[in-house]
This record gives C-alpha cells, structure tokens and sequence, in this order.
C-alpha cells in the first residue's frame, strides 16, 4: 500500500512505525492491551509479534496520531481492497482504544478527556462518511469490497458510542453542537443507503442462484451484507427517537425536502424475499423495513415541522412519497393475506405490519394523501371486511392471535465484525466461519399487540370516511363509501390468499355482519386502545353504506353493474347526498332509517332488503346507531343550548354532521353523511307522504326527548385531521383560563404551563397542540359568529338579519368587472367576507380566470380567521388569506364565481 508522504507532523519513519504498530495491535483485545499497560512505564508498552520479536509501542503517542494518520491514508491512497482492510484495522484498534479507556483511568486522561482528539475523531468519522457516501458500487454482486465497505460504514457510525457515549441523548447533543451536523446527517444516510445498494446487488444474484467464486457461500455473504445494513439503520434509528435530532433533521432540505430519506426507504421496503430464502435472512430484512418504517413514523408525528408537508412541497419528493406509500400499502396486502401462522418460528421479524398500518393511519389522515390511499387500498381493506366471519373474528375481532410480531435489536460489535471480514475476504482462506451477532429481544403483550391492531384498522374506516371543508378536495366528499361499493361488486378473494370467503352468502350481508361484529368489539376497546370518535365515524360509515345500498323498487340493487356503459362508482359519485339530506328536511323530518322494523308499506311496494343487511344484533337499527353517532361525535350536555344561546353563538347544526358549540375547536363532516341520519333518495322513494309524515312525527319526538342538547364538538379544520385532544375536564379547565388570560396562545410560557396543568388532568397534550386548540377555536368562533342564523344582542360585532343581508345583495350574476363590492361565501353557504373584484377576466399569477369559473377579490373585511386555508392556495399568491396579504400588501384571492354574491350599489 502507497502511503501519502505528507503526513501531519510525521516523519517518513514515524509513519512507518504508525503502520506497524497500527497491524500489530488491531487484533489485539482492550482486555490485553490493559493488561500490558499495567506492566507499562509512561505508556509504553511492549507486544510480541508473530516473528516473535518484542515490538515496543508509545500507546498515548499512537492514539493521539491514529485519526489523523487515517484520514491521510483514505485522501492519497488507491482505493482498493487494501486500502478498505487497513482502515479497518485502524478502525479496530480505535475502539479498542476506547474501550480501553473505560477500563484504565489514566488512559481516559490522556485520550478521551483531551478535546483535540475528540474534535480530531468526529472530523474523521464525518469525512470518512462523507467518501463512503458516494462510494460508487463497482463490480459483481458477491465482490468483496461491498463486504469491506459496509463493514467500514457501520464500524464509523459505531466508533461514536466509543469515544462520546453509549447515551443516545449525549451522541446527539454533540453531534448537534458541531458546525459540520448536517453534513453528517447527508453523509450518514447516504452511506448507509449505498450499502443499502450493495444488499439490493447481492440478493438479486442470490435470488438467481448465483453461485460463489470463493469458499464463501452466497448465504453467509447475504446475511452478513444483512446484519450490517441492520446495525448501521438502528444506529440512524436511534438518533431519530432523540426530539432535538429529529427536529433538526426535519431541516435538512436534502435529506426531508427532497426526498432522500424517501429513497432509503424506497430501497428497503423494495427489498424482494423469496420463499424459500433461509429463516435469519428472511427475519433480518423483515426486521429492517421495520426500522425503516418506524424511522418514517418518527418523522411524521414530530410537533415542529410537518414531514409529509415537506415532501409534499416539490412535485417530485411528492411523487416519491406516493410510491413509498404504495410499498407501504403492498406490505399491508400481503401481511393481510398471509394466515397468522406465517411468521418465522423462534426469529424476531420486527414490528413490520404494526408500523406499517401506523403510517398508513398517518396518510388516511394527511391530505395529500388521502384520495391516493382510497384509491390504492380500499379494494383491500373491503377484501378483509369481506371475509368469512369466522376469519374475520379470529383476525380483528379477538385478543388471543395466534402469532404477534416480536421486534428486536442487534448488539453489534465492531472487533468481531472485523474480525470476521478480514478473514473471510482473504484470498487464501479455507474455513470460512459464520458470524451472528446476538438479539435483544422486544415484545408486546399478545392482547395488547391485537388491540393495537384492531384499532388502527378502525382509524382507517374513520379517517377515510371524514370529509373535512376547506381542506379535503370537493371531489373526496363520498370518495371512499362508494368506493367501497364498487368494490363489493368484485371479486377480491385473490387479495388475501390465506383467508377463505362465504360464497354462499351475499357479499354485503357477510360484509354488514362483520362490520357489526367489529362494532361490538370496538366498544370494549374504549378508552385505551379506540377513541370515541373513530368508534362513531366507523359507526356513520357503516350506516351511510347501509343506505347507499338500499334496493330501489324493482328490487335491484343500487350497485349493479350498469347496462349504459358507467361504472357503479361514476353512478354514485353523481349522487347527491346532500341533496337528498335537503329534501327530507324540507319535508320537516328525516329519510326513513334501514331499521330492523320497516313499514308494511314499504314491503307492499316491493322493497326489500337484502338478507343479512338487517341481522339481530346491538347495531342492528341504524336509527339508534345514527343517533348515538350524532350524540358522542357532537356531543351532548344537559345545559347545551341554553349554553349556546347565552354565548351568543349558534346551535344549527351544519350539513355533514358538524354542529356549532362554544366548547372543542375541532370540526369532523363525515363523507356522505349528517347529523340528522339522512339516508338519501333511496329510502324516500319507498315511502308516500302518509309514511313520511308519520317518520317525521316520531323523528321530531326522538329529537326533542332523547337529543334535546347535544351540540358539542366542531373538530379542527386541520390538515392533519387531530380529533379531540382533551376530555370536558380539561376543556372546562383551559375555557376558564381563557377568561382571566385571553392571549394565552402569544405566551410561550403561558401555553408550557396551561399543557402541564391540562396533561395532570387528562391525556397528554403538548404546548403545539394547546396552541393548535387556541387558534382554531378562535377559527371557530369567527365562523360561527357569522352563520345564517344570528342571534341578537350585543355579542355580535356586525349582527346583520337575514333581511338586510337580502336587500343588500344584486342579482346572482357574476361580477364582470373590477371594483365591484361582493361578499364571499364558504362551501356550506356560510359568508367569509366582503371585498371588491380586482380583476375577473384573462390570467392572474398562471391561471385563466375563464377557464376556472373564478375572480380575483381584495378582501376588505374578513369573517373569519386570517390562517384559513384557501380553495386555490400555491407558494405564489399564499396558502392562507394571512400569507396572501403579506405577498400583495392585501388580502388578493382567487374566489369562485358561483360563491361570490354582488353587493347592490345605492
């Protein structure tokens, strides 16, 4: 090996002597160099070589001159085996150098209590990253410089927990406090995604049986090039559980921005399994997409900065996310349609499909991913409601599964990872060893491991049925219920292969059946493992579908396959429910309920349910179902509307299944459905105005003795659709607060103090959240001071009657040129503000003003909160009217035509 003569403060033969002194020793163990350091004088130490000559070696001298003497080696060296073996040994012999710091006081004096050294290591591990990083992959799959260069990537990355700490918290907090930080996090997940690349290579071959050229089998190299990919992303894993890395990461344009943590993932998740692959590998690539995963999920719940957000920002990160997202839902699919029994016997696999179905609750919950997930993953989550009862009780109805998920992490060691690469990448070894570095094993209780389960599949029924204005897309309203339906209509036993299906039976009874029985579970599940609210979406969804199904008078079905050319979904999605909702209103009471007791009318006019859809069981009349829904989702209180009333807001209830209250912050419409059971078109045609009239006097009764109050909670109009984070104690609590401290959200102390306070009396809720809550109840206050309904008095600013708004307004033309005083309405009719037309024709900031139906507007007096989204929101012209007005100097938005209203000039 060519070593570069310009070595730091060295000589021609002290650099020879380093070389020496560096092979002699890095074989040799902290335990024996402590033992000849004790018989030492000054740290001089005397080692016998192979030849048998006694070789003597300044320890303090050589330890102090090893980081440098590495990093010259690596910048004028070849880049070949050589090179990679030595840096290895010096490697080796490094961590036995700390080590042996913990074992000899002196040492650690002179060693890792001098700081120049240990700015001189962290220099040498980011450099060495940094190369390794964008080392380029050359040569055949089993090549052995991928062995060498993986075992140098994790050998780095582990040399950290020698000379800072074994502490996670005490790695990062110097690792953070280093000008060079980001460099590493580039560097760290680069190399490891490169040996990432080197596993990909190798398992391809493997997978064709490829056979070794060396002594070396193919499976012992894989699952090495496995244990090494393993250890080097639990090391980056355990860096992400520590808040202030991760935040910081969250920074990290390359890495978050644009997506090359996506790319790691990507790689991983892609990793392709055969099934007869050997048990440890099979468990160790299992056992790394779950890392990965749980790496992701780190990522997306962080408080200060929005991952999915970030990646959503480029169209190309957003992309690349979609496609980790549709790996993550492959890994679902298959999980799903593998028997219990498939997980490998006396092996960890990781919590693979417990992190997966969390990241896909995080992006049924996400907007930018919601619709893709609809369209990407209902076919299988219908497949599982779909199956056999039996199958589906013993899967996601029980809390004895016959086989959890274990996880586990790998205790690697840096001495006997060396150990092993040197010596079986010698060109002239004869007994290749195998090497397995132990487990530490981490279980879940089997109950609690299937209540998690079963909880996260009722988020996603609930996620993907709440439709959220002002957030969700208009074209998502109603997306997933008849989504569903379409694909009640198929064939999907193919979907889960290791599961059987009743053909028997109607494909939407077994599927109502489930849906009931998984209703009844789910109960016992509140409050640790389901919240209320996800129990009453899953609830309403259920019952939308029920109605949605309803057989017309000629006894077909709704969702048959159509004679003209239009697939059952484009049928529905031409449904307005809405419309129907209005109707039945206008008629003074609600559509006729699918109860288990039907009019005889109703049968007399040929219209029946199918069997099973109306099967005994707790939820078996929707009626009931419908309005238990309506209770604990908007909530109920003894007091409630004198409440309202008092406070000066109003208690109309909002078409979807929103309602107005002084109390939560929040705001759920769930798709398709509302608060008053409407039940469509459907049901209505099988009743005539006696039966109507009849359902509607019982409905008025149920309505005034069963619900008189119970308007309670609007959910946030969040991106991240963040349900109820505290219960009524805590609400009452900071409600108070407010009335005595009215700025608490401008108080970073305030808020610190008032999230302690709450979190001693409820679940935990952090200062972010608290100030989430603040402002959106702010959000919501201003909505509601402005809806249809006013009430009188000195409560409200502006309170203008539904006369005068009359009066005021023109015709509803649309504006047709600038100047013009218009009001801006919201997608349920509610007024946002008042303006004047700045301009109605041609293009604004890209966009044809004729082609979209809109109008710019220069909002003068806004009724609502400056942070409310905007319908057409872009880095240009703002997301939000506050950023609008920080671009333009005012609040200049883009407005549709069919919801601006042209004031009358006098």
């Amino acid at each position: 090996m060519r070593i570069s003569k310009e070595e730091t403060s060295s000589n021609a033969s002290q650099v020879l002597g380093l070389i020496s002194s560096l092979k002699q020793l890095q074989g040799v163990t902290s335990l024996d160099l402590n033992k000849l350091l004790r018989d030492a004088e000054n740290f001089t130490i005397q080692h016998s070589t192979e030849k048998g000559s006694l070789l003597k070696i300044d320890l303090e001298k050589l330890a102090r001159s090893l980081p440098l003497h590495l990093v010259s080696v690596l910048i004028s060296s070849k880049k070949d085996e050589d090179m990679f073996k030595y840096l290895l040994c010096g490697i080796r012999l490094l961590h036995s150098l700390c080590d042996l710091s913990s074992k000899n006081s002196k040492f650690e004096q002179i060693f890792l209590d001098d700081v120049k050294v240990e700015e001189q290591l962290i220099d040498m591990v980011f450099f060495m990253l940094t190369y390794l990083g964008g080392y380029r992959q050359e040569g055949h799959a089993f090549s052995r410089v991928h062995l060498l260069h993986s075992t140098l990537v994790v050998c780095n990355l582990y040399l950290l927990t020698g000379f800072i700490s074994t502490q996670w918290r005490d790695i990062v907090h110097v690792l953070l406090a280093h000008p060079k930080v980001d460099i590493f996090m580039d560097a760290a997940f680069g190399s490891v995604r490169v040996v990432v690349r080197c596993l990909e290579t190798t398992l391809v071959a493997y997978n064709k049986d490829t056979s070794m050229e060396s002594n070396l089998t193919a499976e012992r190299v894989v699952f090495y090039l496995c244990q090494q990919c393993e250890a080097s992303l639990q090391f980056l894993h355990s860096l992400c559980q520590q808040k202030s890395f991760k935040e910081r990461l969250l920074r990290n344009k390359e890495l978050c921005g644009k997506g090359s943590i996506l790319l790691l993932a990507q790689s991983i998740l892609k990793l392709h399994i055969q099934p007869y692959t050997p048990s440890r590998i099979t468990a160790s690539i299992s056992r790394l997409k779950a890392k990965i995963l749980s790496i992701l999920l780190s990522l997306c719940e962080a408080e200060s900065i929005s991952y999915l957000d970030e990646v959503a920002s480029s169209t190309k990160s957003l992309e690349l996310s979609k496609s980790v997202a549709l790996e993550v839902f492959e890994l679902l699919k298959k999980a799903f349609g593998r028997n219990p029994g498939h997980l490998t016997a006396g092996r960890p696999m990781g919590f693979v499909q417990l992190n997966a179905m969390r990241l896909a609750d995080i992006f049924s919950d996400d907007s930018n991913f919601r619709s893709y997930m609809i369209l990407c993953f209902t076919e299988v989550l219908t497949a599982i409601i779909s199956l056999s009862h039996g199958d589906f009780l013993s899967c996601w109805c029980s809390s004895n599964l016959s086989e959890t998920e274990e996880d586990a992490s790998l205790e690697y060691d840096i001495f006997a990872a060396v150990g092993w690469v040197l010596h079986n990448t010698s060109p002239d070894v004869k007994d290749a060893t195998n090497l397995e570095f132990n487990l530490t094993r981490n279980s879940m209780l089997k109950a609690s491991y299937a209540h998690h389960r079963t909880s996260l599949f009722i988020k996603f029924f609930a996620n993907l049925h709440c439709f959220v204005p002002n957030v969700c897309e208009e074209q998502e309203r109603n997306l997933f219920v008849l989504k569903v339906l379409e694909c009640l209509q198929m064939d999907l036993s193919n979907l889960l292969p290791g599961f059987s299906f009743d053909s028997d039976a109607p494909k939407f009874a077994t599927a109502s059946k489930n849906l009931r029985s998984l209703l009844s579970h789910a109960e016992s599940l509140i409050p640790n493992f389901v919240n209320v609210e996800d129990i009453q979406l899953l609830r309403v969804f259920f019952g939308e579908l029920q109605s949605l199904f309803t057989p017309n008078g000629s006894g077909r079905n709704c969702v048959q396959d159509s004679k003209f050319g239009e697939s059952s979904w484009d049928k529905f999605y031409k449904l307005n429910i809405n419309e129907s909702y209005q109707e039945a209103q206008s008629a003074g009471g609600r559509p006729f309920p699918l109860t288990g007791k039907e009019p005889s009318d109703l049968d007399k006019k040929g219209g029946k349910v199918k069997e099973g859809m109306l099967e005994n069981s707790s939820y078996a009349n929707l009626e009931q179902c419908k309005t238990q829904a309506e209770d604990k989702v908007q909530g109920n209180g003894s007091n409630r509307q004198s409440q309202v009333e008092n406070k000066g807001i109003s208690g109309k209830t909002a078409l979807g299944g929103a309602r107005d209250t002084d109390k939560d912050a929040h705001k759920i419409e769930t798709s398709g459905s509302d608060a008053s059971s409407a039940k469509g078109k459907n049901a209505v045609a099988h009743m005539d105005n006696s039966d109507l009239s009849k359902s509607n006097e019982r409905l008025k009764k149920v309505t005034v003795k069963e619900n008189p109050e119970d308007e309670k909670s609007e959910l946030a109009q969040r991106k991240k659709r963040k349900r109820t984070i505290m219960n009524d104690e805590q609400v009452l609590m900071i409600e108070r607060a407010l009335l005595d401290e009215p700025d608490i959200h401008r108080n970073a102390a305030s808020l610190q103090s008032w999230a302690d306070k709450l979190s001693s009396n409820g679940s935990e809720v952090t200062s972010s959240q608290l100030k989430n809550w603040l402002n959106n109840r702010k959000a919501r206050l201003a909505r509601t001071a402005n809806k249809d309904v006013r009430p009188a008095g000195d409560d409200v600013d502006h309170p203008i009657s539904d006369r005068q708004i009359g009066s005021a307004l023109g015709p509803s033309d649309s504006p047709n040129g600038p100047g013009q005083h218009v009001v801006l309405v919201g997608v349920q009719g509610e007024e946002i503000g008042k303006g004047k037309v700045f301009q109605s024709h041609g293009m604004w900031n890209g966009k044809t003003l004729e082609e979209l139906a809109t109008c710019v507007v220069d909002v003068c007096e806004l009724r609502v909160d400056k942070g409310l989204r905007l319908p057409y929101s872009s880095e240009a012209t703002g997301t939000t009217f506050a950023e609008a007005q920080t671009k333009f100097g005012v609040m200049r938005v883009l407005w549709d035509l069919n919801k601006i209203l042209v004031l009358r000039s006098d």
